[in-house]
């Protein structure tokens, strides 16, 4: 492979890292941005820093020259989503997500005040992504706490195709759905992958993991990353470590 085809394979597996900026303070956060912009194609900004700062921390990340993925997994009846979904459209973040199994009426309302608050307000239209399964509840959780009777793929797809037909630009979804999200929904169908750990990395709370490059070939378009980097000692090396992984698994594909 030529340099320049090396540089462009670099330049896409960076984009398709996300750093989730779960952090307590705006200082941080910053701090965060400043260290690790040029290192990664976007930030999550989750309920920690959104609770504790609100609309200013998505404003700060962007004027830092950050991409924003906010990660509020909104699940309301369909009018104070859709209200809700205008505000979000007005702040200027890449995607934002909602939960899928809030329904069709919900998930609509939402789309429909997104494109309508895009055109008014003059702003590019964000993606409004899925919430399929938290990468947190395995499959016991889900059968016997929480009633849903079809094992954890076949909930996935269902959510994924509804969020589909809804209009949706994608879903949220661990890697080990991805695959099968992605020949269900087909390509231009965005997934976005939580629960990445390195070999290497504690589990904490997750429970179906993947790394980033078993991700990457399972389907996933993005994959979002915190602790792993967060917590380490050099924190650009560590994303320097999953772009050089992600780029390995773009020349595999």
């Amino acid at each position: 492979m030529s340099r320049s085809g090396i540089l462009e394979q670099m330049r896409e597996a960076k984009d398709r890292l996300c750093v989730a900026l779960d952090v307590p303070k705006l200082a941080e956060a910053e701090s965060l941005v400043r260290e690790l912009h040029g290192s990664v194609g976007m930030f999550k900004i989750g309920l920690e820093l959104y609770s504790a700062e609100g609309p200013r921390a998505v404003e700060r990340v962007r004027e830092l020259g950050g991409r924003v993925f906010l990660d509020l997994k909104l699940h309301d009846i369909p009018n104070t989503v859709a209200r809700a979904a205008r505000v979000l459209t007005r702040l200027g973040a890449s995607f934002f997500n909602m939960h899928a199994s809030g329904g069709s009426a919900m998930l609509r309302a939402a789309v429909d005040a997104v494109a309508d608050e895009a055109v008014k307000a003059g702003v590019e239209r964000p993606g409004v992504l899925g919430v399929t399964l938290l990468t947190s509840v395995p499959a016991d959780v889900l059968h016997d706490e929480l009633a849903v009777s079809r094992a954890v793929p076949d909930h996935v797809i269902a959510l994924a195709r509804l969020a589909q037909d809804c209009g949706l630009a994608g879903v949220v979804a661990s890697a080990q759905e991805a695959r099968m999200v992605r020949n269900a929904c087909g390509v231009g169908f965005t997934i976005v992958t939580p629960g990445i750990r390195p070999r290497d990395a504690a589990l904490a709370d997750q429970r179906r993991v993947t790394t980033p490059a078993e991700a990457l070939a399972l389907g996933s378009d993005y994959i979002v990353v915190g602790r792993p980097i967060l917590d380490a000692p050099d924190r650009a090396a560590a994303c320097r470590a999953i772009v050089d992984e992600l780029a390995g698994a773009l020349q595999a594909a």
